[in-house]
């Protein structure tokens, strides 16, 4: 089992069919925000929240642009009945034999009931649009999540362009005394004001 990626680190790839049976990689997002959400299985309660929050959400998520990946072990066809039930409106990505799940460290222990067993874990991936993770969900809360990874690209957006400017390098000492002699020089040609005149100005009666 590969650990969960750290922020920073750059993307595990994703190359997987979608509900309609079309491959889909992350490559592919370079250049946008992807949310990469897994999730335990297709028309369950609490999955169904999380989806459906994406969906009432979604004009937003295309403004911020915000591409979505939603990933099961679930077939493609299970995808399909999943989205067409719940009208939504992202990719849905059918990972059966586990290779992304695992790769981004989405499957470990779990708990329902008293029973202990091994599945997929409610975890999500913010990547940004250098193919980096920027945010990582360790634990997330379905009716939640879709305001949270607005508000998370919003702020990260914002920091992005606030970034200062990086501060020119300090001149050496050579470059210092170069940039210093034209100055020297210039002050050295310049002609000296005449007393002359100031000895000759009329001088105001008491």
């Amino acid at each position: 089992m590969a650990k969960t990626p750290a922020v920073g680190a750059s993307a595990p790839d994703i190359h997987l069919p979608d509900q309609d049976g079309k491959t889909q990689k992350l490559a592919a997002q370079r250049g946008k925000w992807v949310l990469v959400y897994f999730y335990p299985r297709d028309d369950t309660p609490g999955c169904t929240l999380e989806a459906c929050g994406v969906r009432d959400a979604w004009s937003a998520f295309g403004k911020a642009g915000i591409t979505v990946f939603g990933i099961s072990a679930d077939s493609t066809k299970s995808h399909a009945k999943f989205a067409n039930k719940f009208r939504l409106p992202f990719t849905l990505l059918a990972d059966e034999k586990k290779t992304v799940v695992e790769a981004y460290g989405a499957w470990g222990k779990k708990k329902f009931m008293g029973r202990e067993f091994d599945g997929i874990l409610r975890q999500s991936f913010l990547v940004d649009p250098k193919g980096k993770i920027a945010k990582v969900y360790p634990k997330v809360k379905p009716e939640a999540h879709a305001a949270e990874v607005l508000a998370d690209v919003a702020a990260l957006s914002a920091g992005a362009k606030a970034k200062p400017k990086a501060k020119p390098k300090p001149k050496s000492k050579a470059e210092a005394v170069k940039s210093v002699i034209p100055m020297a020089k210039k002050v050295a040609k310049a002609p000296a004001k005449s007393s002359a005149k100031v000895a000759k100005a009329p001088t105001k009666k008491a």
